[in-house]
């Protein structure tokens, strides 16, 4: 597989949050810096936003708009048996009855990094009702039912959709749909069943774009505002325009002085247009052959716009 910026040596990986032309609606974003690893940070609102979500711990993420934190936050927060941080656990819904574990941010930043016991809502929601949360996105408080948690937050009314949490446990996470997989973020405190969806395609809701996440590629906000071309650079996996992701600086033709730059997805079973479209590149697949998923992913053969190696 192509490998994602800060989850190995080549590209970048996903998050979400977003911030698309004029309109701001989003809730994460995913750190692709070569200090973290591919996915670990996820940010809980879009570029220039902030938070009003409430502190009562003193840890330190970077609440850069879109995304996860650096190493400051990377493998701070401990098992759920202990250290700071950590009231509960999100796999265990271990919380008194009439309340359920949700992930937070604990810093008053925008990057969840922290679990807490939250009441569960008189009505809650089911996973794919709309939901409310209180304060910001990263709060942890939301009238969604017991393991699940309102996703993709719009930062002006507080509106997103509730989404399962993953079951099962870290080390065999499931999720109910088949064309779903586990997200597991922000050093393993969020923890969604997203949709996987077709990065040649781009199938994803208006807003939103197909990025990749971990080994496969799921539906996230794009938080790039007016940024997020080729050859833009990026921090988070969901500051690229749709159709392009983070990718390594050393994958992309002049990308100097930053983390990635944005480059273009491809199909590797059609004309390589890479060259037209970021020069310098080919159109190189992500997958190793015969390795790529199928029932979820149907369209054409996913490559990268990278520099040949």
């Amino acid at each position: 597989m192509v490998a994602v910026l800060g989850c190995g040596p080549v590209l970048s990986v996903p998050a979400a949050g977003s911030e698309s032309g004029d309109a701001t609606s989003g809730t994460t974003a995913v750190d692709v810096s070569a200090s973290a690893s591919a996915g670990d940070e996820v940010t809980g609102v879009p570029p220039s936003m902030t938070t009003s979500a409430t502190t009562d711990a003193t840890t330190t993420t970077n609440a850069g708009s879109s995304g996860e934190g650096d190493d400051d936050s990377v493998g701070f927060i401990q098992d759920p048996d202990g250290g700071p941080g950590q009231e509960c656990d999100v796999w265990a819904q271990n919380c008194p009855p009439g309340e359920k574990c949700m992930p937070w941010a604990n810093d008053g930043g925008n990057s969840w990094n922290a679990t807490r016991c939250s009441p569960v809502a008189v009505d809650p929601g089911a996973p794919g009702d709309p939901c409310t949360v209180v304060d910001s996105g990263v709060s942890g408080i939301d009238d969604c039912e017991l393991a699940a948690m309102c996703w993709d937050v719009d930062p002006r009314t507080n509106i997103g959709e509730c989404v399962a949490f993953c079951q099962g446990n870290e080390a065999n996470p499931t999720c109910e749909d088949p064309c779903s997989f586990c997200n597991l973020t922000s050093s393993g405190v969020l923890i969604l069943c997203l949709p996987v969806c077709d990065p040649i395609a781009q199938d994803c809701d208006e807003g939103q774009a197909c990025y990749p996440v971990g080994d496969t590629f799921a539906c996230a906000p794009d938080v790039g505002g007016e940024q997020g071309a080729v050859g833009d650079p990026c921090e988070f996996f969901n500051v690229c325009d749709p159709g392009n992701f983070c990718a390594n600086a050393e994958s992309v033709p002049q990308c100097e002085g930053a983390s990635g730059c944005c480059a273009p997805l491809c199909d590797a079973a059609g004309p390589d247009t890479c060259d037209l479209l970021l020069p310098g590149t080919s159109c190189v697949p992500w997958f190793p052959e015969g390795q790529a998923p199928g029932q979820c992913v149907g369209s054409g053969i996913v490559g990268a716009c990278l520099v040949p190696e």
